[in-house]
């Protein structure tokens, strides 16, 4: 079979399967309007109010008619008042009231909350102010204290260089004084002419008077060697010996001026 016949075939089976299709269609709709009938009318007659029964008929007897039972009315039933319709706008009204009492309160509970919160935190406040001013206080304290300690040192210090400068000072005005006593001895033992026959080594003492130049104003004897010769020969020699060599040193003529202590034993 070609393919040209082939295609024809395939048309002709679509094209039958197509009408196939359509008549049953035609068929479905018309079937469905066919059992399908409009609604008939409904006839209703409106009352309003019931007819009277029609009268019973007379029936002629000679039977003495019965009597008719006495109906007792029924008792009157108390009309009971319908409840009353609640008042809509009151109810709203105390609603709205409620609303606000419960609002007011939670209101009134949120400022005591917040009186007790604030309240705490100014106590934490004060404790903390006055925690800051008892460390400042203590700072203070400990901050003198150690002013004192320091200044306490610092004038020990001072003490201690003072009196190592004063040791100091004296040693050399010591070394000074010793030095011009020796200078003075010598002076006045040159000047010295001892007596014949001197036996041992006596001392003699004079307590002169110097001025400030080393003039001598005054000779005085405080201590005899026991050698009236060798005692004036000792004073002449000191007055011999003026102007007496002094130090420059101020502390150290101090110790010479206005009075000297002249020592002599003529064999030193």
């Amino acid at each position: 079979m070609s393919a040209f016949a082939l295609r024809s075939t395939e048309a002709k089976a679509g094209a039958l399967a197509l009408g196939v299709h359509a008549v049953f269609l035609v068929l479905l709709v018309f079937g469905v309007s066919w059992q399908t009938h409009p609604p008939e009318p409904v006839m209703v007659d409106l009352w309003q109010a019931l007819p009277e029964p029609p009268p019973a008929p007379r029936i002629k007897s000679h039977v003495a008619p019965k009597p008719e039972p006495v109906v007792k009315p029924a008792p009157a039933v108390k009309e009971v008042a319908p409840p009353k319709a609640p008042d809509i706008a009151l109810e709203k009204k105390k609603d709205i009231q409620r609303q606000a009492k419960i609002k007011q309160a939670e209101l009134e509970e949120q400022k005591a909350l917040e009186r007790i919160h604030a309240k705490k935190a100014q106590e934490v406040a004060d404790k903390l102010k006055q925690h800051q001013a008892q460390l400042k206080e203590e700072q203070e304290l400990q901050r003198r204290m150690m002013d004192a300690e320091l200044a306490n040192e610092s004038r020990q210090i001072k003490q201690i260089a003072t009196r190592a400068a004063a040791s100091h000072r004296n040693s050399e005005v010591s070394s000074v004084v010793a030095k011009y006593q020796d200078e003075i001895r010598a002076k006045v033992r040159s000047n010295t002419r001892l007596p014949e026959n001197l036996k041992g080594n006596p001392q003699v003492k004079f307590q002169v008077q110097v001025l400030p130049t080393g003039e001598v104003l005054n000779v005085k004897m405080v201590q005899s060697s026991g050698n009236p010769a060798l005692d004036d020969a000792v004073e002449r020699a000191i007055n011999k010996s003026s102007p007496l060599p002094l130090p420059t040193d101020k502390d150290a003529r101090a110790a010479f001026v206005p009075v000297v202590i002249l020592s002599h034993r003529p064999k030193d």
